[in-house]
């Protein structure tokens, strides 16, 4: 379990790397500066934790498999940007997006916590 959570905290870091290295094209930054926070390392290693419903799953639809990863995720997501909220320590605040709940969750990200789920799904398996 160990390996797994350092392989999903590794591979979660270099995602969001990429994302929002990707995302200051959006705002002209031709740098490409990526941004994350040590908090993410054991927020993305709690991925390690789907390693039962990726063996549940297995051989079900991507459909099926990537929308429950996506929940659990959001879940994740809820949970540790709450408690990280409540002592001003959360690296991410979507209370500007449209479609957040409380600031920690935004359902238009759904589509790339479904691509990420079954991302994590392969380095698990």
């Amino acid at each position: 379990m160990k390996n797994k959570f350092i392989l999903c905290g590794t591979l979660g870091w270099c995602m969001e790397i990429l994302f929002t290295g990707l995302h200051s094209l959006k705002n002209k930054e031709h740098t490409l500066t990526a941004r994350t926070s040590i908090w993410m390392f054991p927020i993305y290693g709690m991925a390690c934790l789907l390693t039962p419903a990726c063996r549940l799953l297995k051989g079900k639809s991507p459909l099926l498999r990537g929308s429950i990863y996506t929940c659990c995720i959001f879940a994740g997501e809820y949970i540790t940007g709450s408690i990280l909220k409540r002592h001003h320590a959360c690296p991410w605040d979507y209370t500007d997006a449209r479609f957040n709940i409380n600031g920690v969750i935004r359902f238009d990200y759904a589509p790339l916590w479904f691509g990420a789920g079954l991302i994590f799904e392969k380095f698990l398996s």
